[in-house]
């Protein structure tokens, strides 16, 4: 049957930024298509609440705080994922995110920033798992993006240079790990998560933004999840160096932060 691509028995995952939002909801549903995951986020407690979630759904979670900008804490966390659940086969690097600010508030060590968090994690994350996912015969990673790493918009400048390295990044490394390891990304539009509780506490903001979307909504961080999944498993088997939007349709920023002209 052609839903049973969508499954992953057996298999075992880590998921990066996972203590809310697309990181929580990419963990859980990474579970219920029968994978065990190793989640890892700054905030302890939150990650808890996802274990609880992942062994739910029948599953093995290891929680796993740590801040992966540290010296050798991304290789650290795909050794102990490996080791607790025997193998490792999907990478979810979730971590990632940048302030807006003005072009002459953005300074060399904001882009810096922003590089090494949306970028270098990942990187460090993805070439400590490559030696594991191949003793399972390949595996597949998965970046979270940004569909600010295509279109411009004020105030983004760090936050949507980083993303579209990320981006490009996803396609390199597909070339370079192939055909053993798949790797691909997407590229998410406006989603329901913590990084947006100032738009969906005011009706004027959710209202403006919903209307600049060609859906007319706001994103679920399941729906995100959902497009994880498919590339994580083997539905999406032939698919790699592959940047896939899931944004509602946004060809630009659908909201505007109202930073004047120079």
């Amino acid at each position: 049957m052609i839903l049973d691509r969508f499954r992953i028995p057996g298999r075992a995952a880590v998921v990066t930024g996972a203590g809310r939002g697309i990181g929580a909801a990419t963990a859980v549903a990474l579970a219920q298509a029968g994978a065990d995951v190793a989640i890892c986020a700054r905030t302890e407690d939150q990650l808890h609440a996802v274990a609880e979630q992942v062994e739910a759904a029948g599953r093995r979670a290891l929680v796993v705080p740590a801040d992966l900008s540290g010296p050798g804490a991304a290789e650290d966390l795909a050794r102990r994922a490996a080791e607790a659940f025997g193998r490792l086969d999907v990478v979810v690097n979730n971590v990632g995110g940048a302030l807006p600010r003005a072009f002459l508030d953005t300074g060399r060590k904001h882009l810096e920033n922003a590089f090494q968090f949306n970028v270098g994690i990942a990187h460090d994350l993805t070439r400590a798992a490559v030696p594991y996912l191949i003793e399972t015969g390949g595996g597949t990673v998965v970046n979270i993006s940004s569909v600010m790493g295509r279109v411009a918009g004020r105030g983004y400048l760090a936050y949507g240079t980083a993303k579209a390295a990320l981006a490009h990044y996803t396609r390199l490394a597909a070339l370079d790990l192939a055909p053993r390891i798949r790797v691909n990304a997407l590229a998410v539009g406006s989603v329901a998560t913590s990084a947006l509780d100032i738009v969906m506490t005011d009706d004027d903001l959710r209202t403006r933004m919903e209307q600049a979307t060609p859906l007319k909504r706001i994103g679920d961080p399941e729906e995100v999840a959902a497009a994880v999944l498919f590339l994580a498993s083997p539905a999406g088997g032939y698919v790699t160096g592959t940047v896939l939007d899931v944004d509602g349709g946004l060809d630009r920023p659908n909201l505007d932060l109202g930073l004047p002209d120079l």
